[in-house]
C-alpha cells in the first residue's frame, strides 16, 4: 500500500493522514495506541484528566512502544483552555507530566486566551529533561482564531473545525470544506502550518476530498468513538451506530441537561436529538430536565441520553478496532486519490 506523502505525515513521521480528535471520556489511551499503530496518530483527550490518571495513561502508551529509546511517544494529549483556566495550578502541573514525559503532542482548544497555554508549553521548565519540543495542535473555529493561532502564536498544527463536527464546536462555524477553503486562502502557502479538516468525517474518500482541496490531514472522532477501544458506554455507542446525519443537532441542551454551563460564548455541542432537547425547546427548567437525565442514564433509557457525535454517523454502520480503521481509511484514501488521477486528460 502506497503512503500517503503530505507536510502532516512528514511533520509527525506517520504513514496516514489521520488523527483521531482529542475528545474526553469517550478516548482512551488504548484507542490513542491503536490509532497510532494503525499508522495515524492517536490522541487522548485529558479534560477532566488529575496528573495521576495523565501518569497511567503515558505508562500504559510507553509500554506499548517498547523500544523508543529517546524518541518521542507517539501519541498526544489533548487541553481544553477554559477547564485550564480554572485550576491554573493542577493544570501547569498536567502539562509538565506531559512535558516531562517527550510526548509528541499536545492539543489545545476552546478558551478565552489559549495564546497564555502555548506560551506556557513552550517555555515550561519541565521542557528540560525532555529530548523533544512537543509539537503544538490548536482547534479553532473560526478564521479570526485561526489566523491568530497561525499568524501570531506560530502553531505547529491548526486544526479547522467546521460545524458539523460531534462534541463541542462553534455554534457559528461554517461547514468543514467552507472553512477549511477560508483559511487555505487566507494563509500564505510558504509558511502556513499543515492545516487539517475536522468535521463530519468517517471515511476515506472524505479525508482524499479535504486532501485536494489542500488540507494536511483530517482529523476524525465520532468514527473512533465506536471502535471496542473506546471506553464510551455500550448504549452510545448503538445509538450512534444506528443515527442518520438528520439525527444530529447543535444545541446547548445537552450540556445543560448534565449541569456543564461553562463553555464560551459561541461554543455549542452536536450530538443526537433526544427528549432533552424537545423538553428544552419546549420550555421546561433545566432542573427539571436534569432531572429526567439523571433517572435516563440510571435506567439506561436511550431516548433522554447525551451521545456526542457528528454528522458523518451516516457513514458509521459498523465497529471495528481502531486499528482496522486506520488501515481502512488508508487503502480508501489511496484508491479515492488514483480514482481522481483519471480525472486528467
Amino acid at each position: 500500500m502506497q503512503n500517503v506523502n503530505t507536510s502532516l505525515t512528514r511533520l509527525l513521521g506517520i504513514r496516514v493522514p489521520v488523527v483521531s480528535a482529542a475528545m474526553g471520556l469517550s478516548f482512551s489511551a488504548k484507542l490513542a495506541v491503536e490509532v497510532t499503530r494503525g499508522g495515524g496518530f492517536g490522541f487522548i483527550g485529558q479534560a477532566f484528566a488529575t496528573p495521576e490518571s495523565l501518569r497511567e495513561d503515558i505508562a500504559y502508551a510507553r509500554a506499548r512502544f517498547p523500544d523508543l529509546g529517546d524518541k518521542p511517544l507517539p501519541i498526544g494529549f489533548g487541553f481544553i483552555g477554559w477547564l485550564l483556566d480554572k485550576d491554573e495550578e493542577q493544570s501547569k502541573q498536567l502539562i509538565d507530566t506531559a512535558l516531562e514525559n517527550n510526548v509528541q503532542a499536545l492539543w489545545l482548544a476552546f478558551g478565552v486566551d489559549l495564546h497564555r497555554w502555548v506560551h506556557y508549553i513552550r517555555t515550561s521548565p519541565a521542557n528540560a529533561p525532555a529530548s523533544h519540543t512537543p509539537l503544538i495542535f490548536v482547534q479553532a473555529t473560526s478564521l479570526t482564531e485561526a489566523l491568530a493561532a497561525a499568524n501570531d502564536w506560530k502553531v505547529d498544527v491548526l486544526i479547522a473545525q467546521g460545524s458539523e463536527a460531534g462534541g463541542h464546536g462553534g455554534a457559528a462555524a461554517p461547514s468543514t470544506m467552507v472553512f477549511l477553503s477560508e483559511v487555505l486562502a487566507a494563509l500564505p502557502p510558504e509558511t502556513a502550518p499543515p492545516v487539517l479538516a475536522a468535521g463530519g468525517i468517517a471515511n476515506g474518500a472524505q479525508v482524499a476530498a479535504y486532501l485536494t482541496a489542500g488540507a494536511a490531514g483530517a482529523v476524525l472522532g465520532t468514527r473512533f468513538v465506536v471502535a471496542p477501544e473506546s471506553p464510551y458506554p455500550e448504549l452510545n455507542k448503538a445509538a450512534i451506530v444506528a443515527a442518520v446525519s438528520s439525527d444530529t443537532v447543535r444545541t446547548l441542551a445537552l450540556d445543560w441537561a448534565r449541569k456543564t454551563y461553562s463553555w464560551p460564548e459561541g461554543i455549542d455541542g452536536r450530538g443526537i436529538r433526544t427528549g432533552i432537547v424537545d423538553d428544552i425547546e419546549a420550555g421546561v427548567d433545566h432542573k427539571t430536565v436534569q432531572e429526567r437525565y439523571a433517572k435516563a442514564v440510571e435506567a439506561g433509557d436511550p431516548s433522554y441520553l447525551v451521545t456526542w457525535c457528528g454528522q458523518g454517523v451516516s457513514l458509521i454502520n459498523e465497529r471495528k478496532p481502531a486499528k482496522e480503521v486506520v488501515e481502512e481509511l488508508h487503502a480508501d484514501i489511496v484508491r479515492s486519490l488514483q480514482a481522481g488521477q483519471r480525472l486528467l486528460a
